[in-house]
């Protein structure tokens, strides 16, 4: 399991083994089952999540419906961020799509090792700038590319989740009614060479 952080951590910087082994002893590993809500809304967000194995969405409530703004997989961080890093109640549900495996990083014990540990404080920050460019860059995505653009981009990029995710959670995250993702869906089933970002 250690590998799949080490692979993370190796896109933003090279960690030194002794503060790589601080992080380790720092972190818990949690498994939990599927539908099981790590952060609900008004709740302070205490940790940091890196999927292991498994599913998650982040999601807001519009009334009664369910927006949602980040599937995470394997190898991928979520959190109720402006809650964990500003220490605000959470406006977010953190929940599991999946029976999902996590490493979950304490803020108090980021904290510590911040203070410690300089790369791992240089890490964080590389962590949280790549975060915010991956979300104003889905931003951009979701104005400036039509419905179908989007769709057969993002299905492009995560194949898998094609078949992981229920088809609800996708329509919510890709900003698409559930009746035009099942057109689209067929569509891209039965014409895929049609579909010039498929290609």
């Amino acid at each position: 399991m250690v590998a799949i952080l080490q692979k993370y951590i190796d896109q933003f910087i090279d960690l030194p083994a002794e503060e790589l082994e601080a992080l380790i002893n720092s972190i818990e590993v949690r498994q939990v089952d599927k539908k099981v809500r790590l952060t609900d809304i008004n709740e302070n967000e205490k940790y940091l999540y890196f999927v292991i194995k498994g599913l998650t969405r982040k999601f807001f409530l519009k009334g009664k419906e369910e927006i949602i703004t980040q599937i995470a997989k394997e190898g991928e961080l979520i959190s109720s961020s402006v809650s964990y890093f500003s220490g605000m109640p959470s406006t977010y549900v953190i929940e599991t799509i999946e029976p999902t495996t996590f490493y979950s990083l304490h803020r108090d014990r980021a904290e510590q090792l911040y203070s410690r540990y300089p790369k791992l404080e240089r890490l964080s920050r590389l962590i949280i700038t790549e975060l915010f460019l991956q979300k104003e860059v889905w931003e951009l995505e979701r104005i400036r590319y039509s419905t179908k653009e989007r769709f057969l981009r993002f299905m492009n990029d995560n194949p898998e989740l094609f078949q992981r995710v229920p088809q609800k959670y996708l329509a919510s995250y890709l900003n698409i009614k559930p009746e035009t993702f099942s057109r689209l869906k067929h569509l891209l089933r039965s014409k895929k060479s049609d579909a010039p970002y498929l290609k």
